[in-house]
């Protein structure tokens, strides 16, 4: 009996990694189609105001592909990947460049594409480890693989942070600018897409100089991509 136990606890634990999958794959298939109205980086915002004892008030509202404004999905692809319509989930030449650069002596920074976001905002949480990462690139390669681009952008957009408690273009519109996300010009979506990196400490509306200067190179890169017509590579 005694010698039987890691046999069993080898088939208990390959019993709850084939669960896993199969919930994983099942739940990322469902939210294909179906509009998602939270994330566990806002359940984890949430928790960490009640232990804070701060009052945190969630704005955050789904707006399907059509009401997104083109020119934020230009603008968040131009500043976070450019890739996105090319690679399978992974920018590989950007993760090697980040640890060339920390290897020199650079502080290590992100390379994560807005599919890597995407499953880290809406399936994880914020903090870093080895464990989160690794759940991020299997959520990754599973939405890469049942999602098509649009549908992982569209996703991305709505679920965002881009200020405390503030959640989604939607939100983040009415929030900065008092618009729609549709109605999103070139100018507002360049400040949008340049505050991502920082979100609770940068400001849209009242943005600072390197903001601005972030904001002014998000737009040349709009224009060399060739404008809204490059997300028809979607």
């Amino acid at each position: 009996m005694t010698q039987d136990w890691p046999r069993r606890a080898l088939r208990y634990f390959l019993i709850a990694v084939a669960g896993f999958v199969v919930v994983s794959v099942l739940l990322v298939l469902m939210l294909r189609v179906v509009p998602v109205f939270g994330s566990m980086v806002m359940v984890e915002r949430k928790v960490q105001s009640w232990f804070s004892a701060e009052s945190l008030n969630i704005r955050h509202d789904w707006v399907p592909w059509e009401r997104l404004s083109d020119q934020a999905k230009l603008a968040v692809i131009a500043a976070e990947d450019q890739k996105f319509p090319q690679h399978h989930g992974f920018d590989f030449g950007q993760m090697r460049k980040a640890l060339m650069a920390w290897r020199s002596g650079d502080n290590l920074r992100g390379a994560s594409t807005i599919s890597q976001q995407t499953a880290k905002n809406l399936f994880l949480w914020t903090g870093r480890n080895w464990l989160r990462k690794g759940l991020e690139a299997w959520f990754t390669v599973l939405i890469e693989l049942l999602w098509p681009k649009e549908r992982i952008l569209e996703v991305y957009l709505n679920l965002a942070e881009w200020d405390n408690g503030v959640f989604g273009l939607e939100a983040a519109a009415r929030h900065y600018f008092g618009v729609s996300a549709a109605e999103l010009n070139a100018n507002q979506a360049s400040r949008l897409a340049a505050i991502l990196p920082n979100p609770r400490e940068w400001s849209a509306s009242r943005p600072s100089s390197y903001v601005l200067q972030r904001s002014q190179w998000i737009q040349r890169q709009m224009r060399q991509l060739g404008g809204t017509q490059y997300l028809e590579r979607l």
